[in-house]
């Protein structure tokens, strides 16, 4: 059974934004702007559709006029148990910058090790691992 990929619509920055994610997580990114589809609804340089292949999968594009962008509410992606601990502080790192940590990633009262960042693109990251992982 396939996972839900998660697309996001960004406010014209989703080159900005893959990249970014490009750089955190490692992998192959693709984009492709508005004039590769001959699209008129957008200005030609935004991205259309983008993907990052790797250890952490994503997809998005500019939205074009009258689309709504990403607001995150209630909603975290997480990366638990996903990577070996220091590729997860890594990453959590990578996405600290220019972001807010919302709970430092550090072992917690239960045993395990989580945290939360809110990344400067606005996605809210659960990242952590159980112990001895």
């Amino acid at each position: 059974m396939a996972a839900p990929q998660i697309y996001i619509r960004f406010p014209g920055t989703a080159r900005e934004a893959l990249v970014f994610y490009a750089e955190v997580f490692g992998g192959e990114l693709s984009l492709h702007t508005f004039a590769d589809f001959s699209r008129q609804d957008g200005p030609p340089s935004a991205i259309a559709h983008g993907t990052l292949d790797g250890p952490v999968v994503l997809a998005g594009a500019d939205a074009a006029a009258g689309e709504r962008t990403v607001r995150c509410e209630g909603l975290m992606l997480s990366l638990l148990g996903t990577a070996e601990p220091a590729i997860l502080h890594e990453w959590f790192s990578g996405l600290s910058v220019g972001g807010s940590v919302v709970d430092p990633l550090a072992e917690k009262p239960w045993g395990a090790s989580d945290g939360q960042v809110v990344d400067r693109h606005g996605l809210h990251w659960l990242i952590g691992y159980e112990p001895g992982a």
